[in-house]
């Protein structure tokens, strides 16, 4: 297609207003590359005629590896030939998003020698996403991006790629650190992240603190969440600060408190730290008057996911307070027997949260061997009537028959 017939006026509809825009980026990138030139003209003929034009085809990828690539080929390879292959490689990011310019760099110059040049930085689950480049070139990206220390992600039904926030690098409220967790969590399960063997996807979030800022309780199947067991840190003299600069703190921290733990009299602020709910709201309004208790560790949740085919989950408490420390061996059992009986007994696509639904979490606690408590309840009972077993001890029963 040459210069001069390339007209795309429904894309050009999407570089006007106020907000950055892709089409703007791809056009960039065709002055360069084929592919993204003809990507350009494929997207302007599927705005026209409102179809598709892509279409996913066999499983393409590298050698030894089930996951990392995902196919994707025009549907019009006459018309279009420089994106009739057009994969999507996911590569997996450093813990907390961490780079040098450097390694930056030589990504992008890998990528805009093999493949559209395109990328995506980054991915929901967290990966580097590099959109774009023909079968033959998937070993050689993959040879070069392992001669600068890259490997490929997870993609399928398998553990996709981990991902955390920046943790204690860079934040105060971490109460474990996450890039060490992610770390020794995505090298423990290499295997599973690259074959997938699985009914469906599984994700690990690492989050510092409950503020969550990777939305592990959104999006993960397996969500590990900073939080502490002792009461809040109360700096009073702070406080006071806070009141005296002008700030309403019965307004602004105590009546939006969601457990109504908190008073406030004017002159002191007072915790109920057993009714605390751990939001971290009083936190991040007062952060030179509040922290997190010191004894720190995570909540871990399983169970997230997002509209595909059933509805968005949330995820639900699994362990209410898990001291986060290498080499975490306790939970990889927990989270080991959990693969085994969703292995097993799973449906197709069927996310842990789905599973969990159709069996019942008194079902799955009991083949993943642990002891229910308060925390997992999800909602109070919708009939007034309480049943319970009785049991008896040894010897227990004869005592009774004699009283």
């Amino acid at each position: 297609m040459s210069d001069a017939a390339l007209k795309t006026p429904k894309l050009d509809e999407l570089e006007k207003g106020k907000w950055p825009s892709f089409v703007t980026e791809i056009k960039m990138a065709a002055k360069k590359s084929p592919m993204a030139r003809d990507l350009l003209g494929q997207l302007e003929k599927s705005y026209r005629d409102k179809l598709g034009y892509w279409k996913h085809g066999g499983i393409v990828g590298v050698m030894g590896y089930g996951g990392g690539v995902i196919g994707r080929y025009s549907a019009l390879p006459e018309e279009f030939p420089n994106v009739s292959h057009f994969h999507t490689m996911r590569i997996n990011q450093p813990a907390g998003w961490f780079y040098t310019t450097d390694s930056l760099r030589k990504i992008c110059d890998i990528w805009e020698k093999r493949g559209s040049g395109l990328t995506n930085m980054h991915g929901s689950t967290g990966d580097i996403i590099l959109l774009g480049t023909r079968t033959d070139q998937l070993e050689p990206i993959f040879s070069e991006l392992q001669k600068i220390d890259f490997d490929i992600g997870g993609s399928g039904s398998d553990v996709r790629t981990p991902s955390c926030c920046c943790g204690m690098a860079r934040c105060e409220w971490a109460c474990y650190d996450t890039m060490a967790a992610c770390y020794d969590f995505t090298m423990a399960y290499q295997d599973e992240l690259h074959r997938p063997a699985f009914p469906y996807k599984f994700k690990f979030k690492f989050s510092g603190c409950p503020n969550d800022c990777v939305a592990s309780i959104a999006r993960a199947d397996m969500s590990i969440i900073g939080t502490w067991r002792d009461n809040i840190q109360i700096d009073k003299a702070a406080v006071t600060e806070y009141a005296k600069s002008g700030m309403d703190i019965k307004a602004d921290v105590v009546d939006n408190c969601p457990a109504k733990c908190m008073e406030w009299d004017g002159k002191e602020l007072n915790i109920e730290n057993s009714y605390c709910r751990r939001c971290m709201h009083c936190i991040n309004v007062m952060s030179k008057a509040l922290r997190p208790g010191k004894d720190r560790g995570a909540t871990i949740l399983l169970g997230s996911k997002a509209p595909i085919i059933e509805g968005a989950m949330l995820s639900s408490v699994l362990i209410p307070f898990y001291k986060m420390e290498p080499p975490y061996q306790e939970l990889k059992d927990i989270i080991e027997r959990i693969w085994d009986i969703w292995c097993e007994e799973g449906k197709n696509r069927e996310r842990v949260g789905e599973f969990i639904q159709r069996v019942g979490m008194g079902n799955f606690l009991d083949a993943i061997e642990l002891e229910p408590v308060a925390e997992m309840v999800a909602h109070p009972r919708e009939n007034p009537y309480v049943f319970y077993e009785e049991y008896y001890e040894e010897g227990d029963e004869e005592e009774e028959k004699e009283s």
